[in-house]
């Protein structure tokens, strides 16, 4: 099979978009397919040997989004592709599924950033209805739509979406484990983060301000209790002066072993963010065995269920973090058996399961334009 992957966000950058890119080329690549990229800023010509066509990118509140290059249509042509994953489309993607149409390719577009919601922190939802028109007029035509979420494939089914599905996130399930927590690694580094306190609490992700990170300061003044804060991005200078004089650790972007450790050496992971469409660094989190706190708005509802595998705290209670977070660490049995039940939560959620999903929807979507791929078998 010929995939061309559309996406509006690829490396360097490191956010959800691209991480799911990653996945999906690695399964297509082990499966033995025939994979093109096509994305803003990349640095490489090349990914696992599949070639990446660079395109321009214009600046969009806190992120990036890709021009379409006037040679796209010709470079779909080229390649020739049996269906076009189209990532998070905006400018780019949405020209890409106009281009698709036009040239009988059947596409798969995944919903993944919820724009209105950035829309609403930046005070500017007299545009929610023009943003909600644009969506619409971009995911519409697509053959096929995904979501990651019951709540957001309802959003564009309101929208006037149709053929809508959804589609969640895998997680490594070798890589993010409870028994990182007896590595040598881990627990040296557990102690580093310590800084001679008892308790660890963590968050993973992009400094942004939709993640809302700086909430996090009520929690730094817990007794006998260290902060760590893992990731990179627009608000770090801004995060690292708040925090001054706190016990805090700021490490910067991980990646592999060195993220999957610092996974493992935390207590709890929280997340104050209400306008994820999913929460990956949450499934991260609970495969790694770690109680997950985070609020009741959003994609990580999905994930967390209260009370079982980590709290969900309504945002707008003035105490609930800190009382969810004390909670927690000051009950290691209630600690140890969220933790394990988050860790069974995405058993079933390997990268290789989710992806296999995705595949057959790429089928569906072939089956619903009447393109026969090359082999039903390759896609199940």
């Amino acid at each position: 099979m010929r995939v061309a992957i559309v996406t509006e966000s690829f490396l360097p950058s490191l956010n959800g978009v691209t991480n799911s890119v990653l996945r999906v080329v690695d399964t297509l690549k082990e499966a033995g397919h025939e994979v093109i990229i096509i994305a803003p800023t990349a640095p490489t010509k090349r990914y696992l040997g599949f070639k990446v066509v660079r395109t321009l990118a214009l600046p969009f509140m806190q992120f990036q989004v890709g021009l379409p290059p006037l040679a796209l249509q010709a470079t779909l042509e080229e390649f020739k592709p049996d269906v076009i994953h189209v990532a998070s489309p905006f400018f780019l993607g949405g020209q890409a599924i106009a281009i698709a149409n036009k040239l009988g390719i059947p596409t798969v577009a995944i919903y993944q950033t919820d724009i209105a919601g950035y829309l609403q922190r930046y005070g500017m939802n007299f545009a929610k209805p023009v943003v909600d028109r644009f969506i619409a007029a971009i995911h519409g035509p697509a053959t096929m739509n995904l979501a990651p979420t019951p709540e957001s494939a309802a959003y564009l089914l309101k929208l006037g979406v149709q053929r809508v599905g959804v589609w969640g996130r895998g997680v490594d399930l070798e890589l993010f484990h409870p028994r990182n927590k007896s590595r040598e690694h881990t627990i040296e580094l557990r102690a580093q983060l310590l800084q001679g306190r008892k308790n660890l609490i963590g968050f993973v992700g992009r400094l942004a301000p939709e993640k809302q990170v700086h909430k996090m300061l009520e929690l730094a003044d817990l007794p006998d209790t260290a902060l760590v804060i893992v990731g990179d991005g627009p608000e770090r200078k801004k995060l690292e002066t708040l925090f001054a004089g706190k016990p805090v650790t700021f490490t910067g972007s991980l990646r592999g072993k060195e993220l999957a450790n610092a996974y493992a050496a935390l207590d709890t992971f929280v997340h104050y963010g209400t306008e994820e469409t999913f929460g990956q660094t949450i499934q991260e989190a609970q495969a790694s065995g770690v109680p997950v706190v985070a609020p009741t708005i959003g994609g990580q509802r999905f994930l967390i269920a209260d009370g079982e595998n980590g709290r969900l705290v309504d945002p707008e209670s003035k105490t609930g973090f800190i009382d969810a977070v004390t909670e927690i660490l000051s009950v290691p049995r209630l600690a140890a058996r969220m933790g394990e039940a988050g860790r069974r939560s995405v058993l079933k959620k390997s990268w290789k399961a989710n992806n296999e999903s995705l595949l057959k929807t790429y089928r569906a979507a072939a089956a619903f334009t009447g393109t026969e791929l090359e082999s039903s078998s390759e896609l199940v």
